[in-house]
């Protein structure tokens, strides 16, 4: 048990529990929870009593809202570059590892989760969605980008609907993350107990969730998806910015729904913005390893930007709201530029077995 720092660890029965439980933080997941967590994890694959793998979080508020990003602004401002640099090599290798993780390996999600939270989660074989989940990818409001993998995930999204989130960072409810396919079940949260009895006394992880899953309602945003479709297919961030001002002009729900859209974007990190369009435009191009790399060289130079700690201090730490961002405003980011931040090698790039 290591609930001192955030996370514990338990065996019952065949099953081996993983619970974030650093509540004042809403679990965000800092550098001593990713090592706890990667190191039992790689126990377990060789442990013969442990048949199968749950993660959940001891609240009901969130399940994790992302990584410990005003730690690793702390780390970066005071020249500790290099110890925010590791967080993020050892916080992609554990995403990699639940991804292929060998036994059967179920995430129970509600409350927040964003980001980090994400990573935990997105990439497992079962993905179980509660009734009061909200998801986002909401990075770019602080200077960063969707990482974790969302260069591999959200590109994979039905029509363009992971080019939305990327670039505005919005949050849905769990009958949008379903419909989406984020998640691979809905079980609401009251049959959680009974399902974790159940696997602990080693019935069949997909026999067991098939069985108490239940049908989602319809999605909330199902009206605008098809308009999300059509103005986010843009080839460039300026075209969608255009599509989002023409659409926006008119007097209708989907006028309003694209008004508020470029609101967001227009908040967020330019750069950041740009950076999310291009890893939906690349992130089909490689498996869910390669995307960590170019993610890995793309936090490595936002360390010598100032975006990111700007965000941060606006956001998390003064939250005065009003980021001084540079360059300030859409136009003025060369999208060449961003281009560089994914295509120049790292002198030590991440390697991902």
């Amino acid at each position: 048990m290591t609930a001192e720092i955030g996370i514990s660890f338990e065996r019952r029965g065949v099953l081996g529990i993983v619970t974030l439980d650093r509540p004042r933080a809403l679990n965000a997941v800092d550098h001593p929870m990713v090592r706890a967590m990667d190191a039992t994890l790689r126990a377990w694959i060789d442990d013969p009593a442990i048949t199968h793998v749950l993660l959940r979080s001891a609240h009901a508020r969130a399940f994790c809202v992302g990584g410990d990003v005003r730690a690793m602004a702390e780390l970066g401002r005071t020249g500790r570059k290099e110890e925010a640099r590791q967080y993020w090599r050892d916080e992609y290798a554990l995403d990699l590892l639940i991804a292929c993780y060998p036994k059967p390996f179920v995430s129970l999600v509600d409350g927040l989760c964003f980001g980090g939270g994400f990573g935990l989660t997105g990439h497992g074989r079962y993905r179980v969605a509660g009734e009061n989940l909200g998801f986002a990818m909401p990075e770019v409001a602080i200077g960063l980008f969707p990482d974790v993998g969302g260069t591999h995930v959200l590109p994979r999204l039905p029509g363009w609907s992971g080019t939305w989130l990327a670039m505005t960072g919005a949050r849905i409810g769990m009958s949008d993350a379903v419909a989406l396919g984020l998640y691979t079940h809905h079980i609401p949260t009251d049959c959680w107990p009974g399902l974790v009895d159940a696997l602990a006394g080693g019935e069949d992880m997909q026999a067991a969730l098939t069985r108490v899953a239940v049908r989602p309602p319809a999605p909330d945003l199902a009206a605008v998806y098809p308009h999300i479709d059509r103005i986010f297919a843009g080839g460039s961030v300026e075209a969608i910015v255009i599509a989002l001002e023409k659409v926006g002009e008119g007097e209708d729900q989907v006028a309003a729904f694209a008004r508020l859209q470029l609101e967001t974007i227009r908040r967020a990190s330019p750069t950041s913005v740009h950076i999310a369009f291009q890893q939906m435009q690349r992130g089909l191009r490689f498996d869910l390893a390669g995307c960590l790399t170019l993610e890995f060289r793309l936090v490595t130079r936002l360390l010598d930007q100032p975006d990111f700690f700007e965000g941060v201090r606006a956001l998390l730490v003064d939250k005065d709201q009003s980021p001084g961002w540079q360059p300030a405003r859409l136009e003025d980011v060369d999208p060449a530029a961003v281009a560089a931040l994914f295509d120049t090698p790292l002198d030590d790039e991440l390697l991902l077995a």
